[in-house]
């Protein structure tokens, strides 16, 4: 994937945009899970028109604390273990009590079907993007948003890029140094400390 073809990442600013469009939208609690499943867990948008409630909740039927990604719901092999962000398990949680849905039944339904396709969810973020005028954004834009605010933060958690590269479900680190956007203010200030 070259530089000039990757999907752009999005600013805090831009989150809360798409956040209040959706608000608006016939569908605000099912969108909002979709698009904090993209920012705050990385998921690509199969991943996202996969997840189950089985991989998401705990051994008493509630949210749990982690989506346990099963590789048949990820790209090849890339099933993983990815801890729920506060704000992504509150909205899930909301969907839940909204909902009630068996625990087998994929989290992301649409008003005719019980599942949704990739495409959809592809869709859904291209009309949102669109309609907010961010120009370069695509459904991917929320997966490049989680993987380079992770790379930006883990160190200070002690972790390494490794951790991102597991969070993001990459066999090779390589790919995950591709999503990292890079941050030019950052470059400024380390050379001052050299």
């Amino acid at each position: 994937m070259s530089l000039g073809r990757q999907a752009k990442a999005l600013s805090r600013a831009q989150v809360r945009a798409v956040l209040s469009l959706i608000a608006r939208t016939r569908y605000p609690v099912r969108n909002r899970v979709i698009l904090l499943l993209s920012v705050r867990a990385g998921l690509r948008a199969k991943e996202i028109a996969q997840v189950t409630w089985t991989m998401i909740t705990d051994a008493d039927g509630g949210v749990g604390e982690a989506i346990h990604l099963q590789d048949e719901a990820s790209k090849g092999r890339s099933g993983r273990i990815i801890p729920l962000h506060v704000e992504l398990q509150s909205a899930l949680q909301e969907l839940y009590r909204h909902d009630v849905p068996k625990l087998n039944e994929f989290i992301v339904r649409t008003e005719r079907s019980k599942s949704t396709s990739a495409q959809v969810i592809v869709n859904l973020f291209a009309r949102w993007y669109e309609t907010l005028g961010f120009h370069g954004c695509s459904s991917h834009s929320g997966r490049r948003t989680f993987i380079t605010s992770a790379a930006r933060k883990i160190s200070t958690v002690d972790g390494s890029l490794r951790d991102v590269q597991m969070l993001a479900g990459h066999a090779n680190l390589r790919t995950t140094q591709r999503y990292i956007e890079p941050n030019a203010s950052a470059q400024i200030r380390v050379v001052q400390l050299i």
